[in-house]
């Protein structure tokens, strides 16, 4: 069993110990692990990340440890795992040092997790079902179908409030038996006899293993940054202390270049993408409609040019400076110009491709005969009787061109 410091004084970042036992690189972990006698890292449990940080053993030096996490048994113990090939030999006395900031940020999120889940209680009676620490950002999940704006703000401002009021944070360890009366916020499955219970003076009391502040000032500041749909209710992403003032920051220069770029104040920058969006919109409307009749003025002038050949047009066109959309929509003007046409399209702009179509009713079959093309080369594609469409396989050397003419062949043009 390894004894946790840190269940007592969460801000005891150096120890000293002794090895208990050296765990050897294995098929699934190539890491060594070691187990101390006692220790002040944090391994990942309860939503909070572990804790990494450095041993010191002679002769070995500075040791780096990259993970701490609890054992696979029933012994409670905690294993830290080694950057370094070299075993520390057990029974060897180690001088261990947390990294600082690193668990300073982890209890500034954990106590705002706490702070955060009694305010969606206290205020909306919202109980938080799950905890997330992640490298940028946290998250809790809500029992809730829906949080509205008005509600995360106020939910917010209140949450800080109990920061700037710099109430104290208290650890004690009680039974069950009289946990189970002190009115906790959730009480945790009935698996242990002692809890170690957080207490956030005249807020807040919930069962937690995990490090915490000394007094909710230290948390800094609760940033809500959005909600989202979650298996289990409503998902809250906030981040606290530190991490909110680089969140803040970051926020602050993307939309401080945002609004250098349309030459406005900060505050405009909706507006102006609102504006930027319709236009845009706008334009690519226009564009639409002018291709529209480019293809269709494009599609008279090629009817215009060709004679009739049972009683049928066939238009044979390929296009290198348009795109495959573009040789669609030429096909399409061309079949529904009035007289009978089949028209065999292609464009060679990456990728190629090859469109064929009919006026509807027409005798030909395009989806068999684009098949008929392309399966001997490796092509793909496929369509009703009246229209189909297809491609070459990416960095062929054959050219759409000669497909087109042997298509032209296949129906006697």
């Amino acid at each position: 069993m390894t004894q946790r410091l840190y269940y007592h004084a969460p801000n005891l970042y150096e120890f000293d110990s002794i090895v208990d036992e050296v765990i050897a690189p294995s098929g699934e972990e190539s890491r060594v692990g070691v187990i101390l006698r006692e220790t002040a890292f944090y391994p990942t449990s309860g939503g909070q990340v572990h804790d990494t940080g450095w041993l010191v053993a002679a002769p070995d030096g500075l040791i780096r440890v990259a993970e701490t996490a609890e054992a696979e048994d029933d012994h409670n113990r905690i294993v830290h795992y080694l950057e370094t090939t070299t075993a520390i030999a057990a029974g060897a006395t180690v001088h261990g040092t947390i990294d600082r900031e690193r668990r300073r940020d982890h209890m500034q999120q954990h106590s705002g997790q706490h702070v955060l889940s009694a305010v969606f209680v206290e205020l909306y009676k919202m109980e938080t079902v799950s905890f997330h620490m992640g490298d940028l950002y946290c998250s809790i999940d809500l029992a809730t179908e829906s949080l509205s704006a008005d509600q995360l703000l106020a939910a917010e401002k209140r949450a800080n409030q109990i920061v700037f009021e710099n109430r104290p944070v208290q650890i004690q360890f009680v039974s069950r038996q009289k946990a189970e009366k002190l009115g906790l916020r959730k009480l945790p499955p009935a698996d242990r006899n002692e809890l170690r219970l957080i207490e956030i003076a005249d807020f807040d009391l919930s069962a937690c293993g995990g490090t915490h502040v000394g007094a909710t000032g230290q948390i800094g500041s609760i940033l809500l940054r959005k909600t989202e749909k979650a298996r289990q209710g409503t998902r809250v992403e906030f981040v606290c202390g530190e991490r909110a003032v680089r969140m803040a920051r970051r926020d602050f220069s993307a939309l401080s270049e945002a609004a250098a770029l349309f030459s406005a104040q900060l505050w405009d920058v909706p507006e102006q993408i609102r504006k930027s969006l319709e236009d845009s919109k706008l334009m690519r409307k226009q564009k639409d409609d002018v291709l529209d009749q480019v293809a269709e003025l494009m599609a008279v002038a090629d009817l215009r040019d060709r004679t009739e050949s049972n009683g049928r047009k066939i238009v044979v066109r390929v296009f290198s400076d348009r795109d495959i959309a573009f040789a669609k929509l030429f096909a399409q003007k061309a079949t529904r110009a009035g007289t009978p046409v089949i028209a065999l399209v292609a464009s060679t702009v990456d990728p190629p491709g090859l469109v064929f179509a009919q006026t509807s009713g027409g005798s030909a079959d395009m989806g068999d005969l684009l098949k008929q093309v392309l399966s001997p080369v490796g092509g793909r594609g496929g369509g009703s009787r009246d229209f189909a469409q297809g491609g070459v396989p990416a960095g062929s050397h054959i050219k759409v061109e000669q497909l087109l003419q042997q298509a032209a062949g296949t129906i006697g043009a």
